[in-house]
C-alpha cells in the first residue's frame, strides 16, 4: 500500500517525451499515480513512445488545473527544487531523506512529490504550498537535471526507503511510536488546512498582527511549521474552533461597543 500511496505531480511539463519518461521512471519502481498539472501537449503520441511499456501509468494520469487540486487529498506535499538552501529561508531534504520521509508517511497516508517546470521551476506561490522541500545535489558545473531523471532518482529513493520498512525489519523509532499514537485517527489533508490558514490569515489581519499588504512572509512560516506534524480531525476541529472563539469575541466587542 506504501508506494501507491505517492504521488508523482508534474507542473505545465513542456515536452510530452518527459512525461512519458516520468511514468516509465515511476513503474520500474512500483509507483503508479501521476498527475499532470496542466501539461503544454498532453496527450501526444511522443509521451506514449517514451513510457516504453509503462502505459498504464501514463494512461492513468489524472490531468487537472493547479497544484491546489492536485494535491487537495494529500496529507503530505514535498516540493523540488534545484536552488541550495543558501538561496531558500528553509531546509532542504536530501534525496534519501524525502525518501525515508516518503514511504515511512505513505504506509497511512498521502504524499506529493511535487515537481516544477523544466525551464523555471516552481513558482513562490507553488513552493508556499509545500510542506517541505528536497534538492538533489548535482554537479556545480552543470546542474540542469531532466525533470524524469529526478523523477527516476526519487521515486528510487522511495522504494530503497520503502524496502527498508518491509523488508529490512526496521526497529520503530521514537518518532514512529508517537506517529502510532494518532494512526487510528484520520490525518486531515492538504484541502483541510487550507481552509485552516485562510481563516487564521483573516484573523491575523484583523487584529494587525499581520501586515495585510504584505501576509505572505508570516503565514508561509505557519504553513511550514504545521506541514511538519500530523493534524489530525479533531485537533483541526480544536484550532479552527479556538479561532472562531476569537472572532465571535472581537464581534461581540464591536456590537458593544456600538452599542
Amino acid at each position: 500500500m506504501s508506494l501507491s500511496n505517492i504521488r508523482i505531480v508534474l507542473i505545465q511539463t513542456s515536452h510530452p517525451g518527459n512525461i512519458g519518461a516520468a511514468a516509465r521512471a515511476m513503474k520500474t519502481m512500483g509507483l503508479s499515480d501521476l498527475c499532470l498539472v496542466n501539461p503544454v501537449k498532453y496527450p501526444d503520441p511522443q509521451a506514449d513512445a517514451m513510457a516504453s511499456g509503462a502505459d498504464d501509468v501514463l494512461n492513468g494520469a489524472t490531468v487537472v488545473s493547479s497544484l491546489s487540486e492536485a494535491v487537495a487529498d494529500c496529507q503530505h506535499i514535498i516540493g523540488t527544487s534545484a536552488r541550495s538552501q543558501r538561496t531558500l529561508r528553509w531546509s532542504l531534504l536530501t534525496p534519501r531523506a524525502c525518501g525515508e520521509f516518503a514511504a515511512k508517511s505513505a504506509q497511512t497516508q498521502k504524499v506529493a512529490i511535487v515537481f516544477g517546470r523544466e525551464r523555471t521551476g516552481l513558482t513562490n506561490e507553488e513552493l508556499e504550498l509545500c510542506h517541505q522541500l528536497v534538492h538533489i545535489p548535482s554537479n556545480p558545473d552543470y546542474s540542469s537535471l531532466n525533470v524524469a531523471s529526478a523523477v527516476q532518482i526519487l521515486s528510487y529513493e522511495s522504494r530503497v526507503g520503502h524496502l527498508a520498512l518491509t523488508e529490512g525489519g526496521a526497529e520503530q523509532s521514537a518518532s514512529q511510536e508517537a506517529d502510532a499514537e494518532v494512526l487510528g485517527e484520520e490525518i486531515v489533508s492538504a484541502a483541510d488546512m487550507d481552509g485552516f490558514y485562510h481563516q487564521l490569515e483573516a484573523l491575523m489581519v484583523e487584529t494587525e498582527f499581520l501586515n495585510p499588504d504584505d501576509p505572505r512572509y508570516l503565514m508561509r512560516r505557519m504553513r511550514r511549521m504545521y506541514g511538519r506534524i500530523n493534524v489530525t480531525r479533531s485537533e483541526l476541529n480544536l484550532l479552527r474552533g479556538s479561532l472562531s472563539a476569537f472572532q465571535g469575541r472581537k464581534l461581540q466587542r464591536r456590537k458593544t461597543e456600538q452599542d
